[in-house]
């Protein structure tokens, strides 16, 4: 199953309920798999609009595209088991294993709320001056949704955000590319928390440069760090044993395996 950030606050119910209101009504439109496992806990909120809307945001989801879904192999039982009260049941063929990133639903689609208001003619230093600004003027629920639904710039600034459900949802967010996770990866700037969710994700860890990415940051756990590295090559390896920016324990691992490889060859 994919690691799933956003959704855990919302099991720790540590979501705000103007904040769950939104997931219910299906405007945060995370990506799919959490975004359905976000609605169906909604069901069972406290609250009697929220599990309303959510059941209502359900019902507004094509039979069809949910049938497709719960065929996934990472759906579990229990959420098959709601959709089938529903008499909604897996479709026979299970979609591409790449496919799903896109929210099944989305009440507030992208019409310019997250424009930067660049042109053709404004240079990289202005575009961020003018993004950084948009930011600066948000509030908690704007961010939130910024963090999902911006642009590139957006989650570059909000991946940093104090807010641990703010940097989570940039990694939750269904327009986050590899290329990005990559860039994060290697972020000091970033908390330990969204270091560990990327080192966390099997989809991610398949690409190398994330993997050095993750080795090298100085801020990733350090427990993590000494697994990673068992996955670099020997000159990657030989950088690590004299970068001053890593742990002492992490640069003398490194030496220490350097000079265990060269001994067996």
């Amino acid at each position: 199953m994919a690691v799933t950030p956003l959704l855990d606050f919302f099991k720790r119910g540590e979501v705000a309920r103007d904040v769950r209101l939104l997931a219910a009504q299906g405007a945060l439109a995370p990506r799919a798999f959490e975004q359905l496992s976000i609605l169906v806990l909604l069901l069972d909120d406290m609250d009697p609009e929220i599990s309303r809307s959510a059941d209502e945001t359900l019902s507004r989801i094509p039979p069809e595209l949910l049938s497709t879904f719960l065929a996934r192999s990472d759906v579990p039982l229990s959420m098959r088991e709601v959709f089938a009260e529903r008499g909604i049941f897996p479709a026979e063929a299970a979609p591409p294993e790449d496919d799903g990133e896109a929210p099944l639903i989305d009440a507030e689609p992208d019409g310019g709320e997250f424009s930067e208001g660049k042109d053709a003619l404004s240079s990289e230093e202005e575009r961020r001056d003018s993004v950084t600004q948009q930011i600066a003027k948000m509030g908690f629920t704007e961010r939130l949704k910024a963090a999902m639904k911006g642009s590139r710039e957006m989650r570059a600034i909000l991946v940093r955000d104090p807010n641990k459900m703010i940097s989570a949802a940039v990694l939750s967010s269904p327009k986050i590319t590899e290329n990005e996770v990559e860039s994060i990866s290697k972020m000091a700037s970033v908390s330990e928390d969204v270091l560990r969710i990327i080192g966390t994700n099997r989809a991610w860890m398949k690409s190398y440069a994330i993997t050095l990415g993750l080795t090298k940051n100085p801020k990733t756990p350090i427990a993590m760090s000494m697994n990673l590295m068992a996955r670099l090559n020997d000159r990657d390896l030989a950088q690590l044993s004299v970068d001053r920016n890593v742990p002492e324990t992490l640069r003398v691992t490194a030496r220490k395996k350097l000079v265990s490889a060269t001994t067996k060859k």
